[in-house]
Formats: C-alpha cells, sequence, structure tokens
C-alpha cells in the first residue's frame, strides 16, 4: 500500500478525488495527510474522511528556506511514500525537492512544456492555440520541468474562458493523477527511471 502526503493550497480538488478513489479496497493508495501553506479550503475534505492536516505558513518564517525546513519536517514525520503537489502554488527549494525526489510528484493544468508557471490556462488563452492539457510529472528544481509522468490534450473551445477551460481540464487532471497513482504503486511506472 502507497502511503501518500498530499499539499495543497486551494480547494482541493484533487484531493478529494484521490480519497474518494482511496475508498475502494482495491484501490493501492491511502492519503496519510494533508498539508498546505495557509488555512486551505481543502482541508474540510480531509476532515471529512478523518485525515490528519498540518499548515506551515510562509508568513511564520523568516525566509522561504526556513519556511521549506520546516515543510519538509511536517511531511517526513508522516514517512510517506510519495508526496503529491496538488494546487500547491509555493515554488519549493531546491532542498527541499532533493530530498524527497523523485518521490515528489504535481499535477498542471497545460499540456507541458508548453504553458509552465502559475497561470497555464490563461497564457493558453492568450496564446489563441486551439488546444492545451493536463499534465502529471515528477518536480525537480525548475519551473514545471520535471519528467513527465502523463498528459493528455484538452480542446480550447471558441468561447472558453479562463474559468470554463479551467473546469474541463480540471476532470482530466484528477483522471491522469489517480492513474499515475495507480501505475506507481502498481510498478507500472518507475519514479526513479523517470528522473
Amino acid at each position: 500500500m502507497l502511503s501518500l502526503v498530499v499539499l495543497i493550497s486551494g480547494g482541493g480538488s484533487n484531493l478529494r478525488a484521490l480519497l474518494d478513489a482511496s475508498q475502494d479496497a482495491e484501490f493501492p493508495a491511502r492519503v496519510i495527510a494533508v498539508g498546505a501553506d495557509r488555512d486551505a479550503d481543502g482541508f474540510a475534505h480531509a476532515e471529512e474522511y478523518g485525515i490528519p492536516t498540518f499548515s506551515v505558513a510562509m508568513s511564520n518564517f523568516a525566509d522561504r528556506d526556513a519556511w521549506a525546513a520546516e515543510l519538509l519536517a511536517q511531511v517526513r514525520s508522516w514517512n510517506p511514500d510519495l508526496v503529491v503537489l496538488s494546487g500547491f502554488m509555493k515554488l519549493l527549494p531546491p532542498e527541499f525537492v532533493e530530498a524527497l525526489s523523485p518521490n515528489l510528484i504535481n499535477t498542471h493544468p497545460a499540456f507541458l512544456p508548453e504553458f509552465p508557471g502559475a497561470h497555464g490556462v490563461r497564457d493558453a488563452l492568450a496564446a489563441g492555440v486551439t488546444e492545451t492539457g493536463a499534465s502529471v510529472i515528477v518536480v525537480d528544481n525548475g519551473v514545471d520541468s520535471g519528467p513527465i509522468i502523463s498528459q493528455e490534450r484538452v480542446r480550447i473551445a471558441p468561447d472558453d474562458t479562463e474559468a470554463t477551460l479551467h473546469e474541463r481540464i480540471k476532470p482530466v487532471e484528477r483522471r491522469l493523477l489517480i492513474q499515475a497513482i495507480l501505475d506507481i504503486a502498481n510498478s507500472a511506472i518507475d519514479l526513479k527511471e523517470l528522473s
């Protein structure tokens, strides 16, 4: 059984999908803790499922490195097999990434390497392309530049707004994430080979 710590910053829709999937006795992974960089709305999903939560706010630390060191200590205290960044909106310093690599994965609402960064959906619309996508990657020290685990294209409709397009990407992200975790748990994907 693969143990997961999920890090969020917002509503936790990917977290919710993981928690729902893990209710199936056949699903080979369990979320053991949920962390955030703030008091995130997504904690409500964890609480509903009786999953412990922790918050490490950057504002409580002198600098990013001190914050990341505490976040890493909190994550490590759970001894997870895999850490999932799920809408976690803070850049993590190299020491954090290297401590957990390659067992640190992230989702992104674009078909990487297209449109990396915090505004992938907005950037795709601004570029006037007809397709974007969703990706699951191994986190490295770049911005959404790690090895790709899986990805899928999503068509952009002529009347799409950032909100409508993002809502169509989210279910694809959730499905890709759940499948990636299944594949990692079942040894169909070896993160060390990807890195």
